[in-house]
């Protein structure tokens, strides 16, 4: 007669494994839609660079309208109406989708106008900080329980601040409003309860109309897009639509499948790719003081992805032993 108590504990230990590889397999997609996700947004910069000429404000009015009509199109393509039609009848939705709207907005705005005005570098700075303030978000919001490195990190953090707003003359703003709103952004993709392409389409939804009625207030002066825009130029607004939305659906999938603590470190891509544009393709200033500001911001993350790592490796070595 078998033993009932070893073929529960069998049983219970393949259950165990089988959910373990799903989850993964989860984490894995999510990585690789994360890295997309991040790659498209770094290269952005160059794209913006071309449209310097016009109002930030008004760009990102282009930006949410064409943005809108991009996910009317997906929304119809996947016969999703009535889910968002729903949504819209929930006023709780509604205030989910409006806070992250207007996270994601602030965000856009923030980066778009540094760019356009000069200001790479400070993007870059705030994108190396987004991984810092995901993860706070992850102990101080979501009770997470911080780690030695994290704690390590918060501290050099805080100290980066302070030296570059020595170095800027000014507490380093725009890079703090970036990577405070994108990590709230990611935070409030937590409490929307649509899927990642419906949650996209409803942000873009709901503040349609006030960009729309924006474009029209600023489209009678001399140099608004309507007025002043060439054929290329035209190109490159209607298509902000599109490379907004690709990512954006890209990071949305990735939020709602990866622990927050992994998803900051995968922020890097983004940083690295606009300080090396900034500094490199741009010519930017970056005095030493700033460099030295910049480098407690790497020491926080190099110490943050060594205990990653150092984490996998255990979690890996622990595995193939049992």
């Amino acid at each position: 007669m078998p033993d009932n108590d070893g073929s529960n504990q069998a049983a219970t230990k393949i259950v165990t494994v089988d959910l373990s590889a799903r989850h993964q397999i989860t984490v894995a997609r999510g990585v690789q839609l994360g890295l997309t996700a991040y790659l498209l947004w770094g290269f952005l910069t160059v794209y913006w660079k071309q449209l310097s000429a016009f109002d930030a404000f008004e760009l990102i009015a282009w930006r949410m309208v064409c943005a809108g009509v991009v996910m009317a199109v997906v929304v119809t393509l996947r016969h999703d109406w009535r889910t968002i039609i729903d949504a819209f009848h929930n006023r709780s939705t509604v205030r989910r989708l409006l806070v992250a709207s207007l996270l994601l907005t602030a965000n856009w705005g923030s980066y778009v106008w540094a760019v356009t005005n000069d200001r790479v570098i400070e993007t870059a700075l705030g994108y190396f900080m987004a991984p810092l303030a995901t993860m706070a978000i992850g102990v101080f919001v979501l009770d997470e329980e911080p780690t030695s490195a994290q704690k390590f990190a918060f501290g050099c953090s805080a100290v980066a601040v302070v030296i570059l707003t020595i170095s800027y003359g000014r507490p380093p703003w725009i890079a703090l409003v970036l990577a405070g709103t994108w990590s709230a952004y990611a935070l409030s993709k937590r409490t929307v309860p649509l899927g990642a392409i419906d949650s996209l389409a409803g942000e873009t939804f709901v503040l349609f109309i006030p960009a729309a009625v924006l474009l029209v207030v600023l489209s009678g002066r001399a140099d608004s897009v309507v007025q002043s825009a060439d054929t290329k130029e035209w190109i490159l607004v209607l298509a902000t639509g599109i490379v907004t939305a690709v990512p954006l659906m890209l990071f949305a999938a990735a939020a709602q499948s990866i622990p927050f603590t992994l998803l900051g470190p995968l922020n890097l891509l983004v940083p690295v790719i606009n300080f090396g544009l900034g500094w490199a393709l741009y010519d930017e200033p970056m005095p030493i003081g700033r460099l030295i500001g910049f480098g407690f911001v790497w020491i926080a993350l190099i110490a943050v992805m060594w205990e990653r790592i150092a984490d996998a490796r255990r979690s890996t070595l622990t595995g193939a032993a049992t």
